[in-house]
């Protein structure tokens, strides 16, 4: 569906929603009362869902980074396992598969790929005694293997031409000498595909490779979302875009492999458009370097979530110093969202808090007015606890994000019922957070279509 479609549909339950909340504003920001938002998901950040048809052209196009296979030998009937999850041996022993017989997939080319197990060290054919193992954690060489496939079956070979075979002690070795068939030899193994569900920026990237992902993208951001589409917004009550965009747009036009650039000029695009439509900008900072949840839309490789690092939180500084200086004095700039659904998981609080204030001081260094956006983590986690943390002393906000959308309760519930659960259930929550004494409110609500309503009181 073209963004256009897109935003009619989005605007008609939008109406519904501001309803709802009509309550919760009390004073004016920037010059309205409420702000009124969509969300232009799937547009500089890649996210899959939205737009699958992007996909579609990527060779071995179920093989993509972080998708999770396991592999049976055809001869023995046995699962390959990492000892351990992995850091030891490598066997072909296991009848039934769970996380040790378990891989993610980085890809290096279409054919070729490595092996990264449950605790995060990558298969590699290193041993001098002729044994794949599982004790490398930064890939290289003799971690990259090249996949034959034949259906389900697969042949796995390395750069020297033998290939990976399991032996009668259920070991896995890497001495196959010449061309194995596809029967029930000890080359060939089932390969059987857990999980594909990563379908990202990085996916995209790596899987189409540099100049054909390029071609990929700038016809997307030339065509997802248009002057039209703003037009048509501001014609619909809307007032407020938020924007998503990825870590690599500070390092535009070059940014580093896989990603492709040419995302900074579509987002220059769109301060353009604002101004002549008369709408506001918030820039969401939606992928960090390293993955702050380990979703495709944070552009993570294969769902891990490596971003709370003393390295990866001084480049995601970085990168908003660079969107704050270059549109601080936009006019159509409304709001600095600094991270979007950090991992409650994954992410401590004192180190998201400590990131948010260095944030809003780097953002202040170019605006006193702009306001600056602190998300909420997502899972287990208590809007509240930013509402304590005191971080910034004006013009602050906290997103709040209410998923309906992955909660089967909601699935047999009509648009009125969805109302009526606001009113009971989130808008009381919403109030107490409206009424304390901190920053603003900002409510994003997602059921089954990427749809925000932005609220400040």
């Amino acid at each position: 569906m073209e963004m256009g479609q897109q935003c009619r549909r989005w605007a008609l339950v939008l109406v519904t929603l501001f309803w709802a909340f009509s309550l919760l504003c009390c004073s004016s920001v920037d010059g309205f009362s409420k702000v009124r938002g969509v969300n232009l998901g799937g547009w500089l950040v890649v996210e899959g869902w939205i737009k699958p048809s992007l996909f579609d052209g990527i060779p071995n196009g179920d093989m993509l980074d972080g998708t999770q296979i396991q592999l049976m030998s055809a001869m023995l009937q046995k699962y390959v396992s990492a000892e351990n999850g992995g850091g030891s041996n490598v066997t072909v022993d296991r009848d039934t598969a769970s996380s040790w017989e378990t891989f993610k997939l980085w890809r290096v080319s279409e054919s070729e790929f490595q092996f990264r197990c449950f605790k995060g060290q990558f298969l590699t054919s290193s041993d001098r005694g002729g044994f794949i193992s599982a004790t490398v954690d930064s890939p290289g060489i003799n971690e990259t293997f090249s996949i034959e496939r034949n259906n389900t079956r697969v042949h796995i070979k390395l750069s020297t031409g033998s290939y990976v075979q399991a032996t009668w002690g259920n070991q896995l070795a890497f001495n196959y000498q010449g061309e194995p068939g596809w029967d029930d030899n000890a080359a060939t193994f089932e390969m059987t595909i857990v999980a594909n569900n990563l379908h990202g920026e990085y996916q995209l990237t790596n899987g189409y490779g540099h100049d054909r992902a390029k071609e990929v993208l700038m016809k997307h951001w030339n065509t997802f979302v248009t002057a039209n589409d703003f037009d048509f917004l501001s014609q619909s009550s809307i007032n407020t875009v938020r924007i998503p965009v990825g870590w690599w747009i500070a390092h535009d036009p070059d940014p580093p492999a896989p990603f492709t650039g040419g995302s900074l000029a579509a987002l220059d695009r769109a301060f353009v458009w604002a101004q002549a439509y008369d709408l506001k900008c918030i820039i969401d900072l939606h992928a960090a370097p390293g993955s702050q949840n380990g979703m495709e839309h944070s552009a993570s490789r294969d769902g891990s979530i490596d971003w709370p690092s003393d390295d990866y939180i001084s480049q995601t500084l970085d990168v908003i110093d660079f969107l704050s200086s270059r549109y601080a004095n936009y006019p159509s700039l409304l709001g600095i969202e600094l991270l979007n659904e950090p991992s409650a998981a994954a992410v401590p609080l004192d180190v998201l808090v400590s990131y948010y204030a260095r944030g809003y001081q780097i953002v202040r260094n170019y605006s006193p007015t702009v306001y600056v956006i602190f998300c909420q983590r997502i899972g287990n986690a208590d809007p509240m606890e930013l509402y304590q943390a005191n971080i910034g002393v004006s013009n602050t906000v906290v997103d709040l994000h209410y998923y309906n959308l992955f909660d089967p309760y909601f699935d047999d519930l009509n648009a009125t019922e969805n109302i009526q659960f606001i009113y009971k259930s989130r808008m009381p929550q919403v109030q107490a957070l409206n009424s304390a004494n901190g920053p603003l409110v900002f409510v994003g609500m997602v059921r089954n279509i990427d749809l925000y309503d932005y609220l400040f009181r």
